[in-house]
């Protein structure tokens, strides 16, 4: 059958064992979607909460990867592998030599804003190709560390070997590296053995569907109750400041043109500028998103005009 315009945003549980394109293509088949994305990857041996944005949706993806995430990890000490988790080789092993009350105490260094070194094996890029492709050949490369900041880091557990954690942390952590430092730290080494993701910028794991919970209304063919479990698309964008156009102003920005706010609507609006707007239509319908600048609107997004006129 012909691929379907399906837009909106699912909060899939991606499973284990799996990439995260892996089940982004099944998910994709399941709703018999023409496009698909989804917004920040977890590695196969990670699982939880993946948003996949479905047509329209995808050109708001960079909202979400640009968001703080939450993590539940569960990290071995004693033992370090090349890459920093349980599906690498184990390079080191030391005896762990410390308790919970001075782990607590070292944890305390990898709160708040720092610098953090990325892990080979990741997707950022040297001279146009992955680190991971660099690790694998055992060639490694030079990698700027870059400015995180983790929020909350708590100790949930632990019994002398293995402790769990709750990571909240800003974009472009890499948790893997978060322990492969602790471990180093205390002196013994570690690597994450379970990895789950519980939180993405708005939405968290109560909302989170899986593929098993699909499936039936494929079997069926069922559309309407398939495309009633996506999100309206505009919550992915929760927190940016919103604002509503009257006709005249929609027009322009429709046609690429830029509307300057008046007074009375920039005293409304509460600012001058701002590095993202949320747009709603003469009818209230989401439509994209703007900058603004020195009071001038212009445009970042917009939807497709068949799709939010759709929703009038």
């Amino acid at each position: 059958m012909a691929r379907r315009a399906v837009h909106g945003i699912l909060l899939l549980d991606k499973p284990l064992d799996i990439s995260s394109n892996g089940i982004l293509q099944r998910v994709r088949w399941l709703y018999q979607a023409e496009k698909a994305g989804h917004t920040g990857a977890l590695d196969p041996l990670a699982s939880g909460l993946l948003p996949i944005c479905f047509g329209e949706a995808t050109k708001f993806c960079q909202f979400l990867l640009d968001t703080d995430k939450t993590y539940l990890v569960t990290a071995h000490f004693g033992l370090r592998t090349d890459t920093s988790d349980a599906a690498g080789e184990v390079i080191s092993r030391k005896p762990v030599a410390f308790d919970q009350r001075m782990l607590e105490q070292i944890m305390q260094q990898f709160r708040g804003p720092q610098m953090q070194i990325p892990t080979m094996f990741s997707a950022l890029k040297y001279q146009g190709q992955p680190l991971y492709k660099y690790a694998r050949q055992g060639i490694e490369v030079p990698r700027e560390a870059r400015p995180i900041t983790i929020f909350r880091f708590e100790l949930q557990q632990f019994d002398g070997e293995y402790a769990s954690f709750l990571v909240h942390c800003s974009k472009g952590t890499y948790i893997r590296t978060l322990i492969d430092d602790l471990g180093e730290a205390l002196g013994c080494g570690a690597y994450v053995s379970a990895l789950r993701r519980i939180q993405v910028g708005p939405f968290d794991a109560t909302q989170m569907l899986t593929q098993e919970q699909l499936v039936p209304f494929n079997d069926k063919q069922d559309w309407a109750s398939l495309d009633a479990l996506l999100l309206p698309m505009d919550l992915a964008l929760t927190g940016l400041p919103e604002l509503q156009l009257n006709e005249v102003q929609q027009k322009r920005l429709v046609h690429g043109q830029t509307v300057q706010l008046n007074d009375t609507e920039l005293a409304d609006f509460g600012s001058a500028s701002a590095e993202a707007v949320k747009l709603y239509g003469s009818a209230g319908q989401f439509i994209g998103v703007a900058g603004l600048d020195s009071g001038v609107l212009s445009v970042r997004r917009l939807l497709n005009t068949s799709v939010w006129q759709s929703e009038i």
